[in-house]
């Protein structure tokens, strides 16, 4: 039995480093796809928002988020919201102009529609419409203090943040 020994642990070492390296593999392959940009068809990139950014569909669009963004992007939109930390990648900041200047209306309801991980897709969530109201909430969270003023969301009460 002592001239298995060694071949045993020479076979476990082999089969450590196989499931070591295999695991490192996993990882780098997952990160690399995480910090990937996301590609939205051009076919969204032209779509405009068919509904006019009025308070009834802020007001709903407010409801909206709260219910199901805010978790992540936070009350503000500013990406800090209560499970943001907890996710690879880290929410949007939607308040940031720059970012939002060069994204259109359509690219910003196909990301909304489509999700990705850790975002999930609203797609058979919310009807268009809704997905619409959302693109002129998160319009709203990056204008200057003036317009933002009316469409920002109002803060949340301590029972609504506990949802």
């Amino acid at each position: 039995m002592s001239a298995n020994q060694p071949l045993f642990f020479r076979l476990r070492k082999i089969l450590f480093a196989a499931i070591l390296l295999l695991t490192v593999a996993i990882v780098a392959y997952w990160l690399v796809q995480e910090n990937k940009p996301w590609v939205v068809p051009e076919q969204y990139k032209s779509l405009r928002n068919p509904l006019p950014p009025s308070e009834s569909n802020l007001n709903a669009a407010r409801q909206i988020y709260f219910d199901d963004c805010a978790q992540c992007h936070g009350n503000e939109g500013q990406g800090d919201g209560p499970q943001a930390k907890s996710h690879y990648p880290l929410p949007a900041d939607l308040t940031d102009r720059k970012l939002l200047r060069n994204v259109t209306d359509g690219e910003i309801f196909y990301l909304i529609s489509e999700g990705r991980r850790p975002m999930p897709s609203f797609k058979r969530k919310l009807t268009p419409d809704q997905r619409w109201q959302l693109v002129l909430l998160v319009r709203s969270f990056s204008q200057p203090a003036a317009a933002s003023t009316n469409s920002s969301p109002p803060s949340m009460s301590k029972s609504e943040s506990k949802k």
